[in-house]
């Protein structure tokens, strides 16, 4: 099915941001913010119809009472306060509880609310992009073990985008958090730039699907545990290369964008194809000089006659009566036959 996700982003959303502490780079925090409302119009100018942000909650309201995994937002509105700044954003209410009641068909099990609060983790990015229109919340459990696997948030994103593909919705997908840092440990001021670095180097090049290797102990150990929004966001986007990449490391935390603008790439020619309805009956052919002794007997002693066998094109027959390679397979043929009946062939024929 052709997914109806036609953009997305992933954004950080450090506190800081918003209290801007003496020993904030402010020159820093203004180029974090510049990209954000660059992919904000961006984004906005793909018209979608709904927008979805995966969130982590910091131990605020998913923590004493409960924490699942996956909590969709189907209140009319979300508000909340943070550093002297109040959050208000509509809710697709309607569109919330159908998600919900399609990923429940997908054998996942979100919570839902209609009372929680937005914080600065979703608060931030949607102030930088700019955006002031109906947004979906979907809270993922992040900072407090034991959380979903990867697997299971990118398998999530995907569930997300079948949904709103069978909604025929026009989705953006953002994502807030990471990249590395450890708020509240003594690893505070050292995050981990290096191998940020490399799972940035490897989502640039459009392997998105990559993060699903990543174990509790190792996005722990790296202060990368909100990358679990991240996943989500990849499997709903699927593999494709973001349009923007951009790290901008602070002394605390690894601020890092990414953006999906353009549109998904288109399917790849495989070098391996599946047979064509209209190759058919030359794939048989070749089959059969691959495979069957006496065919390819048959085909030595008088290749046109061999050939006269089959309902063929004239271009078909002719690339087979030559076995020419190139061009069967530049017809679409699946390598491998020609290739085998090539070698067969090769094999029988008196040296020349």
């Amino acid at each position: 099915m052709m997914s109806t996700v036609i953009g997305g982003a992933m954004l950080p959303h450090a506190p800081q941001f918003f209290t801007m502490p003496e020993t904030e780079d402010k020159a820093n925090v203004e180029h974090v913010r510049a990209v954000a409302a660059e992919i904000g119009r961006k984004l906005r100018a793909l018209q979608p119809d709904l927008w979805i942000i995966f969130s982590n909650d910091h131990a605020e309201q998913f923590f004493h009472n409960a924490a699942p995994p996956f909590t969709v937002h189907v209140g009319g509105e979300a508000t909340g306060e943070f550093a002297g700044r109040k959050f208000r954003w509509k809710i697709p209410s309607e569109i919330g509880f159908e998600l919900v009641r399609e990923l429940y068909r997908q054998n996942f099990d979100p919570a839902f609310t209609s009372t929680a609060k937005i914080d600065y983790a979703i608060g931030i990015p949607l102030t930088h992009l700019g955006h002031t229109g109906p947004v979906l919340p979907i809270y993922i459990n992040a900072y407090l073990p034991p959380q979903p696997t990867m697997e299971r948030c990118y398998g999530f994103g995907q569930a997300v985008a079948r949904s709103v593909t069978a909604m025929g919705l026009k989705t953006v997908v953002l994502a807030s958090g990471g990249m590395s840092h450890f708020p509240g440990t003594n690893r505070y001021a050292n995050p981990e730039l290096a191998w940020d670095r490399r799972l940035l180097e490897t989502l640039a090049a459009g392997n998105l699907k990559s993060m699903i290797g990543f174990d509790e102990a190792e996005l722990d150990e790296t202060g990368n545990i909100e990358l679990r929004c991240w996943a989500c966001a990849a499997g709903a986007l699927g593999e494709r290369k973001p349009d923007v990449v951009s790290m901008d490391p602070s002394w605390h935390h690894n601020y890092a964008s990414l953006a999906w603008i353009g549109a998904p790439p288109g399917e790849r020619a495989a070098h391996y194809p599946s047979i064509r309805p209209e190759l058919v009956e030359l794939t048989s052919a070749l089959h059969g000089l691959a495979h069957d002794p006496d065919k390819r007997a048959r085909y030595i002693a008088d290749a046109p006659a061999y050939a006269d066998e089959f309902k063929l094109p004239p271009e078909q027959r002719q690339a087979l009566i030559k076995l020419d390679m190139a061009a069967m397979v530049n017809m679409g043929t699946h390598p491998l036959v020609p290739f085998l009946a090539r070698l067969q062939i090769e094999r029988l024929r008196p040296q020349r």
